[in-house]
C-alpha cells in the first residue's frame, strides 16, 4: 500500500511540474532573435572567475578555408539552406533567442523537476539523495532552494569564463563567419560582426553541458540532447561551421573543468551534517534561553542542509559570512516576541485578498524553480530588453547567481547559528497558506534572495527605479502575510541580502565590463 502512496506522490508532483514546466515555455518561448546592441569585441580584457589564464587552455588551429574539412563544413550549411522542415524551423527560433538564456530555461526546468523533498521510509526516517548513486530513490538532488541557488551560480559563473576566454581565441584566429567567406550563405538569424571561431553558442553548451551533468547526473541524456540540438541550429542557421562548434565545446569543457573542481570541495556534499550535529543544534538554542527549532511534518523530517552554511562563497571569504550574520531574533517569551507573534496570527486568519496573491506569486515552493530561480525568470526578462550580447548575459547572470548562492550561504548560516522556531510552532493556532519550510525562521530565505537580487538587478539596470527594491520588499512580506515568518525574519533578512548584493556590485565595477 506504501508503495501506491509513493507513486501517487511521484505523480502528482510530475504533474504538477509538467504543468509549471508548460508556463514557463509558454512564457519565454517568443523572445525574439539575439541581436545585441553592442557586440563587447573587448570582452577578453574582462576580468573571469576562476578562469584567470587563457594560456592554459588548449583551442587548436582552425583549418585552412581552402581544405577539404571547411570546404565540407560549409556544403553541410549549404545542404540546410532553403530545405528546412517546420520543425528545425521552430529549433532555429527557439535557440536563436540566446544560448545562454536559453540554458538558464532549461536549468529552471531541471530545477523544478528535482525540487521534491523524499518520502518517507517504512520506519519513519527519511532517505537523502546521493550523488554517487543518483538514480535510487530519491533521484539526486533534491533541488531544494539553497541546492538551486548554487546551482544558477555555477552554471552562470562557467558559461561567463567559457565566453571571455572564448573571445581571446577569437581574436587570436580571427576567423570570419561563414557567411561574410561565402554570400551565398544566407543565415536565418542575424549576422554578427564577430569572429566565428570558436563559436560562442558551443563554448556555452559545452560548459553547460559538464556543470550540469555534475549537478543533474540523472538527467545526462536529456541534457546532452539539448546540446546536440544546439549545435544543430547554428549548423542549420547558417551561424557557424562543424568544426567552429567542435572547438566551441571542446573550450567550454575546458572551462567547465574549473568550476566542477571547485564544486566538489567547496562543502556542499557535507552541508546535510549528522545527527550529532542537529542535536547539538537543539543545545546551542537552549543554552541562549530560546525555544529551538522542531520539524512540524509527520513524521519528522530532519533539518534542510544545516551546514549549508559552512559552503564557500563566490563573492566574499568564509570570515564575512561569519561578519554578515545579523544579531540574534526575539528570544521565545519576550514581549518583543509575542508582539510579533500575534502579528503573524493576525494575518494567518485576516489575510486580505491582495495580500494572498502575493503570497501565491512568492511561494516558489516543492516543485518550482524556488526563489533564485524566480529572481532568475525576473531577470531574464528585463535583460532582453537591453539586447545584451552572449557575453553580457552572461556576466550579469553570474553577478546574480553568485549574490543569490552567497545570500543562501549566509541566510542559512544565521539560520542554524540560532535555530530559532517558526511562528507556527509557537502558537499552534497559526495556519501558514502555503505549507511550513523545513527549516529555521530567522532569517527568510526569500528575503535574503530578494534582497541580493534587488541590490545587484538595480546597478545593472539603474532605469528601473525601484521597480527591483519594491519587488523584493513584496517577496519579503509575503511571508509574513502567509504566516510562515516574523517581520523581523523578513526585514532583517533583506538588510543581509542587500549587503551580499553590494558585494557583486564591487566585483561589478571591477571586471572591465562597465555597466
Amino acid at each position: 500500500m506504501k508503495r501506491i502512496y509513493i507513486f501517487i506522490f511521484i505523480l502528482l508532483n510530475f504533474f504538477f511540474f509538467v504543468s509549471c514546466n508548460k508556463e514557463i515555455v509558454q512564457r519565454t518561448s517568443q523572445y525574439p532573435a539575439l541581436a545585441p546592441s553592442n557586440i563587447d569585441a573587448n570582452a577578453d580584457t574582462w576580468k573571469p572567475i576562476l578562469a584567470t589564464n587563457p594560456a592554459s587552455f588548449t583551442v587548436a588551429a582552425p583549418d585552412a578555408v581552402t581544405s577539404p574539412a571547411y570546404i565540407a563544413d560549409i556544403n553541410e550549411i549549404k545542404a540546410y539552406q532553403g530545405k528546412l522542415t517546420s520543425a528545425q524551423q521552430a529549433i532555429i527560433n527557439y535557440w536563436s533567442a540566446g544560448a545562454v538564456l536559453r540554458w538558464n530555461e532549461i536549468l529552471r526546468e531541471l530545477v523544478a523537476k528535482h525540487n521534491l523533498p523524499p518520502y518517507q521510509n517504512a520506519d519513519g526516517s527519511y532517505p537523502f539523495p546521493s550523488s554517487t548513486n543518483p538514480f535510487a530513490y530519491p533521484i539526486f538532488p533534491f533541488s531544494n532552494p539553497p541546492y538551486a541557488a548554487r546551482a544558477y551560480a555555477y552554471l552562470s559563473a562557467a558559461q561567463y569564463d567559457a565566453l571571455v576566454t572564448a573571445y581571446h581565441f577569437k581574436n587570436v584566429y580571427n576567423r570570419v563567419a561563414p557567411y561574410t567567406y561565402d554570400q551565398t550563405i544566407q543565415p536565418s538569424i542575424p549576422k554578427s560582426a564577430l569572429p566565428s571561431y570558436p563559436s560562442e553558442d558551443a563554448v556555452v553548451a559545452g560548459a553547460s553541458v559538464e556543470m550540469m551533468k555534475l549537478l543533474f547526473p540523472a538527467d545526462i541524456d536529456y541534457i546532452e540532447q539539448k546540446a546536440t540540438e544546439e549545435m544543430q541550429y547554428r549548423i542549420m542557421a547558417g551561424a557557424n561551421t562543424r568544426g567552429e562548434l567542435v572547438a566551441g565545446q571542446l573550450l567550454g569543457a575546458q572551462v567547465a573543468d574549473l568550476f566542477t573542481a571547485r564544486a566538489r570541495t567547496d562543502r556542499a556534499g557535507k552541508a546535510i551534517g549528522t545527527p550529532a550535529q542537529w542535536v547539538a543544534l537543539q543545545t546551542n538554542a537552549t543554552s541562549r534561553g530560546d525555544v529551538y527549532w522542531q520539524s512540524l511534518e509527520s513524521p519528522a523530517r530532519p533539518p534542510m542542509l544545516p551546514l549549508f552554511g559552512k559552503v564557500l562563497p563566490f563573492l566574499f571569504d568564509t570570515l564575512t559570512v561569519v561578519a554578515l550574520r545579523p544579531s540574534p531574533p526575539n528570544l521565545a517569551g519576550s514581549a518583543a516576541f509575542q508582539k510579533e507573534l500575534d502579528e503573524v496570527l493576525s494575518y494567518s486568519k485576516n489575510v486580505t485578498r491582495d495580500q494572498q496573491a502575493q503570497v501565491e506569486f512568492w511561494a516558489d515552493g516543492v516543485g518550482t524553480y524556488t526563489p533564485p530561480g524566480h529572481w532568475n525568470a525576473i531577470a531574464s526578462d528585463e535583460f532582453v530588453k537591453q539586447n545584451y550580447s552572449e557575453v553580457r548575459w552572461a556576466r550579469n547572470l553570474a553577478l546574480l547567481n553568485m549574490a543569490e548562492m552567497d545570500a543562501a550561504i549566509c541566510c542559512w548560516d544565521t539560520k542554524y547559528f540560532y535555530f530559532n522556531e517558526r511562528p507556527s510552532q509557537a502558537n499552534p493556532e497559526i495556519k501558514s497558506l502555503t505549507g511550513v519550510p523545513n527549516f529555521p525562521s530567522y532569517t527568510s530565505g526569500h528575503s535574503n534572495f530578494s534582497g541580493a537580487a534587488a541590490t545587484i538587478l538595480s546597478y545593472l539596470l539603474p532605469d528601473r527605479g525601484t521597480k527591483f527594491t519594491d519587488m523584493a520588499n513584496q517577496a519579503a512580506m509575503s511571508r509574513l502575510y502567509g504566516a510562515l515568518h516574523f517581520r523581523s525574519d523578513c526585514e532583517v533578512g533583506l538588510v543581509t541580502g542587500n549587503k551580499v548584493g553590494q558585494y557583486a556590485i564591487k566585483r561589478a565595477q571591477t571586471d572591465g565590463a562597465g555597466n
